[in-house]
């Protein structure tokens, strides 16, 4: 699904990769032609055929979280394309170091998952940047310790992993999760920056804040009792 922001310079691809449908997102700057893939869990073929067919050069990866459905194939996109990896919060290091446990899990599902070194940790308050696009990071724990939110204000666009779906939030019964930490990011992190933000979650279909806030059974302000 390939789907333009309110603001021209910024284009976007929504890409299912891994047998898990996760939402990999192709950025890229529409002046420049420069492009950043986030999350790129599997199914390199077909990121490379998006780059492809937008006539893109590649400039970073970017990472929410190093869960392997979102990381798995980072290492192998980041080598081919000869391109840094920004990306997610350190801690989430302990999730990278476990890449080859959790590829044991899944048996040869994600056989191609490999061990990565981000070439920067992300933190609250990093920008990230490809062409003329500059994204703002946000923390956001809960879902794994150190997963990260990447924010484009002037297109009221995010991009937040796992931490936030349409009608539910991430999971928080994986090592180091912590469900009260997740709430906690949703509504003090991501909520204040508008009802008006779009989002692509790490699966499922994109919503805005304000809808979750309105009817999300886990989050919405009548379910915490908010008015």
């Amino acid at each position: 699904m390939s789907l333009e922001s309110p603001d021209s310079q910024l284009q976007f691809e929504i890409i299912p990769v891994t047998p898990f449908e996760q939402n990999c997102t192709l950025f890229w700057c529409e002046e420049t032609k420069k492009a950043a893939v986030v999350d790129p869990g599997g199914d390199i073929e077909k990121i490379k055929k998006a780059l492809t067919k937008h006539n893109l050069t590649l400039e970073k990866v970017l990472i929410t979280h190093a869960h392997i459905d979102h990381a798995g194939a980072t290492h192998d996109l980041s080598s081919q394309y000869n391109v840094v990896i920004e990306g997610p919060h350190k801690e989430d290091q302990f999730w990278i170091d476990m890449l080859e446990d959790q590829k044991q899990r899944f048996g040869g599902a994600f056989s191609y998952a490999k061990r990565f070194t981000p070439t920067r940790f992300l933190q609250q308050g990093d920008t990230v940047t490809f062409g003329n696009i500059s994204l703002e990071v946000y923390f956001c724990p809960g879902h794994t310790p150190g997963h990260i939110v990447f924010f484009h204000r002037p297109s009221q666009l995010a991009q937040v992993g796992d931490v936030l779906f349409s009608g539910s939030i991430g999971r928080t019964d994986f090592p180091r999760g912590d469900h009260p930490t997740l709430i906690n990011s949703i509504r003090n992190n991501l909520f204040p920056l508008g009802d008006s933000v779009r989002f692509i979650p790490g699966h499922g279909p994109m919503s805005t804040f304000g809808q979750e806030r309105k009817s999300n059974p886990f989050v919405s302000d009548a379910a915490l009792g908010r008015r």
